[in-house]
C-alpha cells in the first residue's frame, strides 16, 4: 500500500458497493479502485497512472464501465449513509459558493414558459419598486 492508497478500513467499507465482474470477482478490485483514486487526486492524465496498478487503459476501461453503471453514485450514496447511521455527517462542512456552482453552457439557451416568464418579470418589478427612493418627496 503506497500514500494515498485506501486503508483496511477504508476497503471493507468500499469492497460490498462495488460490482462483480461478468465472469465473477474482478481480481485486484482495490488496485483498480486505488489507481481511479490516484487519478482523480494527482488529476494527472490516464496514461500517467503508475504501472505498480496495472494497465492504465484497463483502469480508465473499468473507470468508465463504474462511472456508465452509476458505482460511483451508488458508492457516495452508501457511505453517506453509513455516515449518517454513525452519527458522523456534520453539515457545517459543506459549503457552496459561487466560484464552484456555475451554470453549463447548454443553459444560456434556456426555455422558459412565457406565463411563467411574465410572472418572474412582474416579481423583479415589484422587487425593484421596493427599493427605489420616492421622488415626489425630493
Amino acid at each position: 500500500m503506497t500514500r494515498g492508497d485506501l486503508t483496511d478500513g477504508e476497503w471493507e467499507l468500499i469492497e460490498p458497493h462495488l460490482p462483480l465482474g461478468a465472469s465473477g470477482p474482478i481480481p485486484d478490485l482495490r488496485g483498480y479502485f486505488n489507481a481511479v483514486m490516484w487519478r482523480f487526486r494527482t488529476g494527472s492524465p490516464w496514461r500517467d497512472v503508475p504501472e505498480r496498478y496495472g494497465s492504465w487503459s484497463t483502469i480508465y476501461d473499468r473507470f468508465r464501465a463504474w462511472a456508465r453503471d452509476g458505482v460511483f453514485q451508488a458508492l457516495m450514496d452508501a457511505m453517506i449513509a453509513e455516515a449518517a447511521a454513525r452519527g458522523d455527517v456534520d453539515l457545517s462542512l459543506v459549503g457552496v459558493d459561487s466560484t464552484v456552482a456555475r451554470a453549463h453552457h447548454h443553459a444560456a439557451g434556456m426555455a422558459v414558459d412565457p406565463d411563467l416568464l411574465e410572472e418572474m418579470a412582474k416579481a423583479l418589478t415589484a422587487e425593484k419598486g421596493l427599493h427605489q427612493p420616492d421622488r415626489t418627496t425630493l
